[in-house]
């Protein structure tokens, strides 16, 4: 297969493709006709697994290393274990801080409303930003 059919195969564009070989996890013969890199089977299983991989968020770093361990034939499902359980705190955290801030800009929102607005004097920048959370206590502004 040609670049374009492996993608097509894949449903990924040809830039993913070229990208993929670029990185090494795909590895074309070369056509001595045409010299044009060409693409098997083996190609199209390694593309389809790394796109999912990607999709459940291992870093391409990670693909690299979950495919060396295969190419040596050692399961590499220890290591997608330890990565995704780590990877999924990671997320978690993310999330928390994410609601947390969720939470400030409500607040904030709600606290502009009743704020009037005023020009920057030498003294105040923006005295929404820098008094929104004048009525909160400082337990909730840290959250």
């Amino acid at each position: 297969m040609k670049v374009k059919e492996l993608a097509t195969s894949a449903g990924v564009n040809p830039d993913t493709v070229r990208f993929y070989t670029r990185e090494g996890l795909l590895k074309p013969s070369r056509n001595p006709d045409n010299n044009y890199q060409q693409y098997d089977a083996e190609d199209l299983r390694r593309l389809r697994f790394a796109r999912k991989a990607r999709q459940l968020g291992f870093s391409l770093i990670e693909v690299r290393q979950i495919l060396d361990q295969a190419d040596e034939h050692h399961s590499p499902c220890p290591l997608v274990r330890d990565v995704f359980q780590q990877r999924l705190a990671e997320v978690e955290r993310e999330i928390n801080e994410l609601q947390q801030l969720h939470k400030r800009m409500k607040t904030a929102l709600a606290a502009w409303q009743d704020m009037p607005d005023g020009t920057p004097d030498g003294h105040t920048i923006c005295r929404l930003i820098e008094h929104w959370d004048d009525n909160t206590s400082d337990k909730q502004v840290e959250e």
